[in-house]
């Protein structure tokens, strides 16, 4: 509970201050149009002003004969200087002083609607974070796809992030989503779990309603080697009915037809220090038919120009949760080449699925989380 808090915190203070930056110009504009209003005469200098008494105006020559009195008239003029605020004067003499109340006011009010809409798009975000994912259908061709394979449906998911902060019964809904839509194959692309297998033992156990005409796959994703005990994860999908693919393949068959689903570690896997991780294409397309199509799933979207030379037909990825927190999308486009849907490089095709939970502030902006049924298609 403390961590969700926290991140939540932290997920408002974000947009607080985008919120913030985007209001500084108009508070700037808005100041300096207040700034423009209600002229006043300047007051003149008393060095200027004319004598009441018909005697020489003080800078002409006039000498007070009072020494206290000239102390009184000097301490005025000081006290004139440091008081008048400094502003432009015009030909005409006048000046802009500006309300400072109304700066006070108008600082008020645009702080207030910074923190106004900051609250409403991180409470749109949790909303949307927290409640079932959308399935999103999409159909893709496959050259070489033998028409008796025609209509079927992989469904996919990745980032779920199960941990203290994500799970239960927002975990249950995506295993019933994705068992809605009939898969003939289950494919969970990376980013499962975020936590020891001792704290979060319940928290997967829905994975073991899972129901697939084929079965149900999973391929590592960075934040499975950010825990301390990867081994003892991937022994335990198995108990749950998930086969877990390294850097190896498996037919899906629908009668005399076929096509290859392969799967690959993590491109962080081989710096993990666990002897024998790494993603490694070669060995997992090792030998294969060229003329059988082959989908991938590998974790992180930017594996796709090793996919696209290989000759893979279609690469299911994750990891980007579709930007998660609106505007990071654009940050994420730096490191990969699509943020998510369908896109092609070459001969090959990328599917980028949005995920289903979050990391770090629970929330979503601009990136429901999603369930996808990618149904093949025979040319």
């Amino acid at each position: 509970m403390l961590a969700y808090a926290g991140f939540t915190w932290l997920g408002i203070a974000f947009y607080t201050f985008l919120a913030l930056v985007v209001l500084e110009p108009v508070r700037w504009v808005a100041a300096r149009r207040l700034g423009s209003r209600g002229p006043r005469r300047a007051p003149r200098r008393r060095d200027d002003a004319a004598p009441r008494d018909g005697g020489t105006a003080p800078g002409h020559g006039a000498v007070r004969q009072d020494g206290d009195g000239m102390a009184r008239g000097a301490a005025r003029q000081v006290g004139d200087v440091l008081t008048q605020p400094e502003a432009p004067v015009r030909e005409d003499g006048e000046v802009t002083v500006a309300d400072p109340s109304r700066r006070l006011l108008l600082a008020r009010g645009l702080a207030l609607t910074a923190g106004t809409v900051a609250l409403a798009t991180a409470g749109t975000g949790i909303w949307a974070a927290n409640n079932a994912p959308v399935v999103r259908r999409v159909p893709v061709t496959l050259a070489g796809l033998d028409p008796a394979l025609d209509g079927l449906r992989i469904v996919t998911f990745s980032d779920a992030h199960l941990s203290s902060t994500y799970g239960g019964r927002r975990f249950e809904r995506v295993v019933e989503a994705v068992n809605a839509q009939r898969p003939d194959v289950v494919a969970i692309v990376g980013d499962l779990v975020d936590g020891e297998l001792a704290d979060l033992r319940e928290e997967v156990a829905p994975l073991a309603d899972l129901v697939s005409e084929q079965g149900v796959y999973f391929v590592t994703g960075n934040h499975e080697y950010f825990v301390p005990d990867t081994t003892a994860w991937l022994r335990h999908l198995p108990t749950l009915g998930v086969q877990v693919l390294r850097n190896e393949r498996v037919p899906i068959r629908r009668g005399g037809a076929s096509f290859d689903l392969a799967g690959i570690d993590d491109r962080v896997a081989a710096s993990s220090g666990l002897p024998g991780h790494g993603a490694n294409l070669a060995a997992a397309l090792d030998g294969r038919d060229d003329a059988v199509p082959v989908v991938l799933m590998a974790h992180q979207p930017v594996l796709v120009e090793q996919a696209r030379a290989a000759g893979v037909d279609l690469q299911l990825a994750g990891h980007t949760h579709g930007g998660q927190l609106w505007p990071f999308d654009y940050a994420i486009r730096l490191d990969q080449p699509a943020v998510e849907g369908l896109s092609r490089f070459g001969d090959t095709q990328l599917y980028v699925t949005a995920g289903v939970g979050f990391w770090g502030p629970p929330m979503r902006i601009g990136a429901r989380p999603e369930v996808t049924v990618v149904e093949l298609r025979a040319p």
